[in-house]
């Protein structure tokens, strides 16, 4: 191995235990002294605070005490006298005088845990005479008002009221004499608290400072590594960030000079075939991408065994094709027909690719595509192939206008229009082909139902015609209207077919008018009335004249008025007929 990869590794490891010993001296004493702390805070919150509180609430429990002995003898006064409730006031009181030698109690062990323990820095004398006091003042107060208490019990039973009143200020001097005993010891206590507290905040500026003092010694010894490597590493980490950043820009022609045999210098190389990998697949991408959709080159760089193996998925396919593009091309020289075709190819694609479509051929003048998994999720895919559809037949008075240009002609010979048929059902997707050539695409049921769509709108005079699964999956999202059943060969029941009308709310009120017309016609042609339904359609013509279903319609009502159905009719257009 080459000694200068040892000698960074030496260095990588002597610095790396130098600086774990320090992090481990650091740890410790930030854990004593956090220690030390912690039993300051404990002291501080679990003893010192609950004392402090346990004599305030001694003092309002002498206020209890007072206002429980007035209840006593007011309710003992009254007549007649309630024995019961004068027994309850009496228990009151008594309750009281156990409350405040309670909280006296309390504060007092507390007060003697913090002399007894070692761990801390507290004024122990201080805290033994502020023990004697509160002991002294208990029972001090005991005494004075068990006195006072039996006075007034004797007075109160023997209806005099001057006397228990005087008895009950007495009480009262001597209960405030012992609330400012009290208030006199919470100060005490207080100045004692401030001094924990003090205790605390001086043991955290040590841990900080001793923290601090450490963490710069290793800030310092790190510089220090830092220095001492950097000569052999800064160079080709620059190369590497420098590269890094020509891939990032997607520039894949500077590969990174290696100047070294460590670590860093492998990383070099490979970082080096890394963006001769990443070269490789972008004159893939580049090559392919203007013949096969880039989302599916993408794919199958990424996931090269769908291409082999193929998989089964619900997808929408949508055929579009040109009318009137067989007598347009007549005329044309091969150049100009390129020049048109190309630029209706360029118009037509973008809404697809707009709606993450994929294009998956041309076919002549017409175009197929289809959205599905893995590129688009299965239950957008309807709704994004239709909204594809309508604003592919946006661009057609656009096209209309552009051809002549195009051509060098004043007017077109025939008009030009656009037919789109959109079917949703399971397919086959996979490379299709020979060993001699593959073509990644979809095959099944629902692209001959789309190829079929395309064509039937001759039929009907409409622009987009959707299956039925692809309507049931667009729902309300988009404008549609049911145009007839359709008996498709090779499927075992009719199904029905929409058109495309409108982006939702943008129909106006003649369309509006025309959809509700037909639903009736319809509805009445199905039911063999079709007197009812021939007057529905023209209802429907007048709504908007040149209406090509209801033409279609009424076109098959006068068939049947020379040639009626059978009773085994069932109102579906069969399409082997056609």
């Amino acid at each position: 191995m080459p000694i200068f990869n040892q000698s960074i590794r030496r260095k990588i490891v002597g610095i790396a235990l130098g600086l774990i010993v320090l992090m481990l001296v650091t740890s410790i004493l930030s854990m004593v002294m956090s220690s030390q702390v912690g039993v300051l805070l404990d002291e501080l919150t679990n003893r010192y605070i609950p004392a402090y509180s346990h004599l305030a609430r001694a003092s309002s429990r002498s206020l209890e005490r007072g206002l429980a002995l007035r209840r006593m003898v007011m309710t003992r006064m009254e007549a007649p006298s309630d024995e019961e409730a004068y027994t309850a006031r009496l228990r009151d009181v008594e309750e009281s005088d156990r409350k405040i030698e309670e909280e006296a109690e309390a504060a007092r062990k507390l007060i003697n845990a913090i002399i007894e323990d070692p761990r801390t820095f507290s004024d122990n004398a201080a805290l033994g005479r502020i023990d004697i006091r509160i002991e002294t003042a208990v029972v001090e107060l005991r005494r004075d008002l068990s006195e006072d208490h039996a006075k007034l019990l004797k007075q109160v039973e023997a209806k005099q009221m001057a006397e228990a009143r005087g008895t009950l200020e007495h009480i009262d001097v001597t209960r405030e004499q012992f609330n400012r005993k009290i208030d006199t010891i919470r100060g005490d206590m207080l100045a004692q608290v401030f001094f924990s507290t003090s205790q605390v905040i001086s043991r955290q500026h040590q841990t900080i400072i001793v923290s601090g003092v450490v963490t710069l010694l290793a800030a310092i010894v790190g510089f220090a590594f830092a220095l001492l490597v950097s000569s052999g590493i800064t160079r080709p980490v620059r190369l590497l960030l420098a590269g890094t950043r020509e891939v990032e820009a997607g520039r894949f022609d500077k590969p990174i000079a290696v100047s070294t045999q460590d670590e860093i210098g492998e990383l070099a190389a490979a970082f080096n075939r890394m963006i001769e990998q990443l070269r490789h697949n972008e004159r893939i991408r580049e090559t392919f991408g203007r013949y096969i959709d880039p989302k599916v080159v993408q794919g199958l760089i990424e996931r090269p065994e769908v291409a082999i193996d193929g998989e089964r998925r619900v997808m929408t396919i949508m055929f579009c094709d040109m009318s009137g593009f067989t007598s347009m091309s007549e005329g044309m020289t091969p150049r100009g027909l390129v020049k048109v075709m190309n630029h209706y190819f360029t118009m037509m694609s973008g809404p697809i690719r707009s709606n993450r479509g994929v294009i998956d051929k041309y076919i002549g003048d017409a175009i197929m595509s289809y959205w599905g998994p893995p590129f688009v999720e299965e239950d957008a895919q309807a709704l994004l192939a239709g909204l594809a559809a309508v604003e592919m037949a946006d661009q057609v008075p656009a096209l209309q206008k552009q051809l002549p240009d195009l051509l060098g002609i004043r007017a077109m010979p025939a008009p030009c229009d656009l037919r789109i048929g959109i079917a949703t059902g399971e397919v086959l997707t996979g490379s299709i082909g020979s060993e001699l050539m593959m073509s990644f695409t979809v095959m099944g049921d629902a692209v001959n139902l789309a190829s079929r769509l395309e064509a039937v709108n001759k039929v009907y005079g409409t622009r987009i015609l959707v299956s039925q699964a692809t309507a049931d999956a667009i729902g309300s999202r988009l404008e549609l209207r049911e145009i007839d059943r359709l008996a498709v060969a090779g499927q075992s029941a009719p199904q029905a077919i929409f058109e495309v009308m409108a982006r939702p709310g943008a129909l106006t009120d003649a369309q509006v008018s025309l959809r509700t017309h037909y639903v009736e016609g319809l509805a009445a042609y199905r039911a063999r009335r079709f007197d009812d339904a021939r007057a529905a359609f023209n209802a429907a013509l007048e709504a908007v004249p040149g209406d090509g279903p209801s033409r279609a319609m009424l076109g098959r009502i006068a068939q049947f008025a020379a040639n009626p159905p059978d009773a085994a009719w069932d109102g579906a257009w069969r399409l082997e007929q056609k």
